[in-house]
């Protein structure tokens, strides 16, 4: 009979630093959170959902009512003035005062990563209704609950990360 013994010290090692990075994953939740979080108000600026898609534009009647609320966007004639239709060209779908993109908020906790809006009508905007076309913000099939692939890509990287670092000795 051959007896073969393995000297395994390097893989117990790593197998603890794997078990300690495991046991509190704060961290790597965080890291989840922020890059999404990022990824979400850089939708605002693409007026992209999370496939990269094209928001919907803004209906007609919505821009109107848009105009209307400002003095000197349209002469007596009812044309636009030059005022109006530089404001017809600066309106971004889903950012009319900030309201919403400013209640963007994240967290984190030792098993989980949250991102969500304070304001209550994002959800329309994320299901879409009868009248508001779907924008996604935050996922890119929200009935099925999923993550945009670059989304998803983006978080498997960072654990992807964390357990290369924890084996690595990093942790």
């Amino acid at each position: 009979m051959i007896d073969i013994q393995i000297d395994d010290r390097e893989v117990r090692a790593a197998l603890d630093r794997l078990q300690r990075r495991l046991s509190d994953l704060s961290p790597v939740m965080k890291a989840i959170a922020t890059e999404l979080e990022a990824r979400v108000e850089q939708r605002f600026e693409t007026a992209t959902d999370p496939q990269g898609r094209p928001w919907k534009p803004l209906a007609p009647s919505t821009l109107a009512a848009y105009l209307a609320r400002g003095k000197g966007n349209r002469r007596k004639d009812g044309s636009l003035t030059k005022k109006g239709r530089e404001r017809l060209a600066s309106r971004r779908p889903l950012y009319d005062t900030g309201d919403l993109l400013g209640s963007l908020t994240s967290s984190f906790s030792r098993s989980e990563a949250r991102v969500g809006f304070g304001q209550p009508y994002a959800a329309f905007h994320e299901y879409g209704t009868k009248r508001i076309p779907r924008r996604g913000l935050l996922m890119a099939d929200p009935v099925a609950r999923t993550l945009g692939d670059a989304d998803r890509a983006a978080v498997l990287d960072i654990l992807g990360d964390a357990l290369r670092g924890a084996l690595d000795g990093r942790a």
